[in-house]
């Protein structure tokens, strides 16, 4: 290595193999500069020592980090040494890039080794081509497995499940699934629950590991198993099976097909990344930027941004040719142009915080046909509340300002105008969006903002227009 990394090597806390953080939770500046310099030096010794030993979510932490020109010189330094479970834990463009550079027999042999979810969430990504020649790779079972796993839609539970789980007949003693755990050698390497089932393979039960630890080994297993607390279909949304686990408090959760037989099982490590993945869709969603990611390039991320800032666009146009309808106002009382940007920001913000809410709500499954009405009028009547407040405010403030009174009062009855309309606007429109199939995340806050700048001009416009006859 360089002068400056052996000093690094000296100066380093031993401790720092368990510790690449810094205190705001960075991979640190010393260790990031350790790496590239042994990188560059080709030194596959420190880099076997000091990086292939780390934590897979530590390395895909580092991989993100280190230079793209680094990234992949890394995977190809470290070998069969480098676990390509790090490739779950990095932004879907990195792991593109990484794993197009491999080749497919490298991938084949590290992909054998993996758990079978994040062996389809890496397959996934792949083309098809590609794809076919890994999984011919592999063994018979573990190919069948998988392909199994990648023919369920996407984003559904199929492709989150774990194909490898603990299932046995009801009529074997506890003595016999003991050793049967102990001797098998292809069983996960860790679990909470066994199923139980029959020769067809259909779901009859479950027993957890606790249970099995304190009964006597005599005992049959169908005495003991109890009713297997709600097994995911296979084809359900990867979102509503996140949903079952919070409602029920579930660690792990059997996957059935259409005929209800064991394929797979759900553990709460990948619902963890679900609910994240979710969160991070929606807010981005609400945001116009699709699945955006932090390492796309350039033309991927204008080619994500550009359509909404085109549709924004079209709507502010609409929103301007309402102001044309009033140009005359205007130009006899400069006032309106210096105050109508205040209610149109108010009503917009307004309505921004119910549909956050609101498609919060959709998507957690929290709002539904029974309490919508319910939570129509609590908006409203927040929405009134709050227009009744700052129209106060406003108007004493433009009154004031203008040391006109009247002009206040316009502003006033504008403020409460376009702030109730802002609420429905924020619930009503996720609502309708969702009941016509649509994401509301996505296409919720162009909409409510269109709406809240076009009441909010013509509400004030239009009152001070008929109010002070110009």
């Amino acid at each position: 290595m360089t002068n400056e990394a052996e000093e690094l090597v000296r100066t380093r806390p031993e401790d720092s193999e368990a510790d690449i953080y810094d205190e705001n939770g960075h991979v640190r500046g010393d260790f990031l500069a350790l790496v590239g310099a042994a990188i560059a030096d080709r030194d596959t010794i420190f880099l076997r020592q000091h990086v292939a030993r780390l934590h897979e979510s530590e390395i895909g932490d580092l991989l993100e980090s280190i230079q793209p020109d680094q990234r992949l010189a890394l995977v190809r330094l470290l070998g069969d040494q480098f676990d390509m479970t790090a490739l779950t834990e990095v932004d879907e463009a990195i792991r593109r890039e990484i794993v197009d550079q491999m080749p497919n027999d490298q991938i084949a042999a590290a992909i054998g080794e993996l758990d079978s979810d994040d062996a389809v969430y890496i397959l996934e990504d792949l083309d098809k081509e590609d794809r076919e020649e890994i999984l011919a790779q592999l063994p018979f079972t573990e190919r069948v497995r998988l392909r199994r796993a990648l023919d369920y839609p996407e984003s559904s539970a199929g492709r989150r499940m774990q194909t490898e789980f603990v299932a046995v007949p009801p009529f074997w003693t506890v003595g016999q699934t003991i050793d049967y755990m102990r001797d098998e050698e292809n069983l996960p390497y860790s679990f909470s629950q066994i199923f139980v089932i029959d020769p067809t393979f259909k779901l009859l039960g479950a027993v957890d590991l606790d249970k099995i630890l304190r009964t006597k080994r005599q005992s049959k297993i169908e005495t003991i198993m109890r009713e297997t607390n709600h097994p995911i279909p296979a084809e359900m949304d990867q979102e509503e099976a996140a949903q079952l686990f919070e409602q029920y408090d579930l660690l792990s959760a059997a996957v059935v097909d259409e005929n209800d037989r064991l394929v797979g099982v759900l553990t709460i490590d990948d619902v963890v990344d679900v609910i994240h993945e979710e969160a991070d869709e929606d807010i981005k969603r609400l945001g116009g930027v699709g699945d955006e990611e932090l390492s796309d390039n350039v033309i991927s991320t204008v080619r994500s941004r550009f359509l909404w800032l085109l549709i924004n666009l079209g709507t502010a146009l609409l929103s301007a040719s309402v102001i044309g309808l009033f140009d005359e106002s205007i130009e006899k009382m400069i006032a309106l142009a210096v105050l109508m940007p205040i209610v149109a920001s108010m009503g917009g913000n307004a309505g921004t915080q119910t549909m956050t809410v609101t498609v919060r709500a959709l998507a957690t499954g929290d709002i539904d046909i029974y309490n919508a009405g319910r939570i129509i009028r609590r908006e409203a009547g927040v929405g009134i509340a709050n227009g009744a407040m700052f129209s106060v405010i406003m108007g004493a403030i433009a009154a004031t300002w203008f040391h006109d009174y009247q002009l206040g009062f316009v502003i006033g009855a504008a403020m409460i105008i376009n702030l109730f309309a802002a609420a429905l606007a924020g619930i009503l429109l996720p609502l309708l969006l969702d009941k016509l199939g649509a994401d509301p995340a996505i296409a919720s806050s162009v909409f409510v903002t269109t709406v809240t700048d076009c009441t909010g001009f013509f509400a004030f416009l239009g009152i001070a227009t008929w109010w002070f006859g110009i």
